[in-house]
Formats: structure tokens, sequence, C-alpha cells
């Protein structure tokens, strides 16, 4: 079985004190949480409904989730199921504020791009 590889982001201070290091776990999971809290996301595509995220703690929120780094900026692809009801185009809009703000003020870094796919409609609270 192959293990999985973790891959970290290091930026170099440009002053000179040092660098720091964050994995790709953590950018995914503060750009997940940030899809979660948007109104009319159901879920990131394989991922538990946003109802039991907060019963059962807020991990595995990187499913659904890809981030690129280059450049001093990430690059965010995310998939999600929209709940029946909203406004797709307005939902995903959100999504992609809702991420580049959300890692712009965690991280300090920009966000180029967040490309948003909607893999299905969240039929169930009909």
């Amino acid at each position: 079985m192959e293990e999985e590889k973790k891959v970290t982001l290091t930026i170099q201070d440009e002053e000179g004190s040092g660098f720091i290091r964050i994995a790709d776990d953590v950018v995914s999971n503060i750009a997940g949480l940030a899809v979660t809290e948007v109104d009319g996301v159901s879920r990131l595509t394989g991922n538990i409904p946003n109802e039991l995220i907060s019963k059962l703690g807020k991990k595995n929120l990187s499913k659904g989730i890809r981030v690129t780094y280059q450049n001093r900026t990430f690059t965010v692809d995310v998939s999600v199921v929209v709940k029946f009801g909203f406004n797709i185009v307005e939902v995903s809009k959100s999504v992609q504020e809702k991420v580049k703000q959300a890692l712009l003020t965690m991280t300090g870094l920009s966000v180029s791009k967040v490309n948003v796919r909607v893999s299905g409609i969240d039929f169930s609270d009909r």
C-alpha cells in the first residue's frame, strides 16, 4: 500500500529571520471550513453533511479540496454538493469569496483562483 505523501508550504521570511512551514492539510482544512460556512452548500464532495460536522468535530474537511501553491499565491479547487433551491452560481461565488478571505486572513497569502465544481444537488430537505 502506497503511503500518502505529506507536502508542506514553506514561506521564506524576506527579513532573514527564518521560515514558516504550513502543511497542505492545514491549508485544505482552512478552505474546507470556509466552504462549509457558505449557506446553500450541503457538503464537500466525499464529505459528511454540514449538520453532522458540528456534532462529530471538524475533521476531514480537506476532502473535495485541492490546493496548489506557486509564486506566493494559492489556486484552490473545490468540489461541492449544493442544497436544492439555492442558486448554484450565487453559492459558487460565495464559496470563492469565502475561501479567498479565509486563506488571506489565516495565512497572509493571496488566492489567485478558486475553481468550484458542483458535483450534485442535495434533495434531502425537500
